[in-house]
């Protein structure tokens, strides 16, 4: 179940703005600035989660960097293909030893039919969380971007994302230090929307649009 290359807007979008605007003062001032711009998917998830290990604790551009080297290297990005490539080979692309072990318990995992990519459709948010966070390298947050990048889940809230904590600071408290609970409770006027606000509230402090 692979998303199309360039995966349109998710249809709740509009609807999701209409309703965030009317409940929540921030959204109705936010929204508008941003006119047409909106989440989009692309790539499947194999690729998706491939690029977020190889991406983890460097700069964006590092880790651009170290993905071409390292996506040159099996014929197509399948779990099948980068289990048969040379640990050496991927560490010439410059990932770390951690990072070279973590893609190979990645491809393990779909490679064996331990995550059930086909059945995520029919699965809520936190048994997919679940089944992610199962593959060594893989955490909460990581999941949880995965749910709203690629599989552009409508309701999801990343309380570990320091940008949506930073971004509720500025636009809900005046820029003093907000806790997970406060966080939390701004959120309760976003659902069942919440991946959308918290799309809006990373605008709020970059314009330019972030794609997994």
């Amino acid at each position: 179940m692979s998303a199309p290359e360039n995966m349109a807007t998710p249809a709740y979008w509009e609807d999701a703005c209409k309703h965030l605007m009317k409940k929540d003062r921030v959204m109705k001032r936010l929204i508008p600035q941003f006119g047409q711009a909106c989440l989009q998917s692309r790539g499947d998830a194999f690729a998706t989660l491939a690029r977020s290990v190889v991406g983890q604790q460097i700069s964006v551009k590092a880790a651009q960097t170290v993905w071409d080297r390292f996506a040159k290297l099996p014929r197509q990005m399948t779990p099948s293909q980068v289990l048969r490539l040379k640990i050496d080979d991927m560490r010439d692309a410059g990932l770390s030893a951690r990072k070279v072990e973590y893609l190979v318990d990645l491809s393990l995992h779909f490679d064996s039919g331990k995550v059930h990519v086909e059945d995520w459709t029919a699965m809520d948010d936190e048994a997919i969380i679940d089944e992610l966070v199962a593959i060594r390298g893989i955490g909460r947050w990581t999941a949880e971007m995965f749910l709203i990048f690629h599989l552009m889940r409508p309701n999801v809230l990343p309380l570990d994302d320091v940008g949506l904590i930073n971004g509720i600071s500025k636009s809900y408290f005046s820029g003093e230090v907000v806790s997970r609970s406060d966080a939390r409770e701004v959120a309760l006027a976003w659902a069942p929307y919440r991946t959308v606000a918290t799309w809006y509230i990373w605008r709020s402090l970059d314009p330019v649009p972030v794609e997994y």
